[in-house]
């Protein structure tokens, strides 16, 4: 699913991380962990097209992000990334059962179909019949839950948490991450995990190491 070759990003003269090289097939879990300031989440952006790298090449499901402009990059995320952030990002405007069914709109789904979806995905992280109520209402870990429902609504390829327990307690992200390592696994998405936590990173199959030289696996 996912393909970076040589990845680079440099901040002025400074090397954030160089020579990242990381092959993420469809069903992988991985998670990466490294000191703060290495670059995680810059490391994120650039596989999104959020960011773009100094050296070195992302593809995913085959295509080269270099060649695409703002427009397709914008057309491949929504297609094929679920994004969940540490902050949620959840609207305030719309409803639970609206943000969640943000993506499909942005992919032209009928709204019918759409806010079946959503009603669907919200049931299957334990918020079922509060589609129609309102982020305000709900607890940290709640409108987490929102984040990863509206991550998987349009059943993506990939899937990127950026250190998404990270204003959670510990029951929370526990519970968190068990909802959003069985939505990945029950839509055989490929997901990269940013995380500083070591109980998070520990639900990864995988856990790899960000550093200024590159992806090393993480000791046990």
């Amino acid at each position: 699913m996912v393909a970076i070759d040589g990845l680079a990003r440099r901040i002025g003269s400074r090397v954030l991380f160089e020579n990242v090289d990381l092959a993420l097939p469809a069903g992988a879990f991985v998670a990466i962990v490294g000191e703060s300031g290495v670059g995680k989440s810059t490391l994120l952006n650039c596989i999104a097209g959020l960011d773009r790298p100094d050296a070195g090449k992302v593809s995913i499901a085959g295509t080269d992000l270099a060649r695409l402009d703002d427009e397709g990059l914008s057309r491949l995320r929504r297609t094929h990334i679920g994004f969940i952030f540490q902050a949620f990002h959840i609207l305030p405007h719309l409803t639970l059962g609206q943000n969640v069914a943000l993506p499909l709109w942005l992919l032209g789904e009928k709204e019918s179909e759409a806010s079946r979806r959503a009603a669907s995905l919200l049931d299957a992280v334990g918020l079922g019949g509060r589609a129609a109520g309102w982020p305000r209402e709900l607890s940290g870990g709640e409108l987490q839950r929102v984040a990863i429902a509206r991550a998987l609504v349009h059943e993506p390829g990939l899937v990127l948490a950026d250190e998404p327990t990270g204003n959670l307690d510990p029951e929370q992200a526990a519970r968190v991450l068990a909802l959003l390592k069985a939505g990945v696994n029950r839509y055989g998405a490929a997901a990269l995990l940013v995380t500083h936590s070591r109980e998070a990173a520990r639900r990864a199959d995988r856990v790899l190491r960000l550093t200024p030289a590159g992806l090393v696996p993480e000791a046990s």
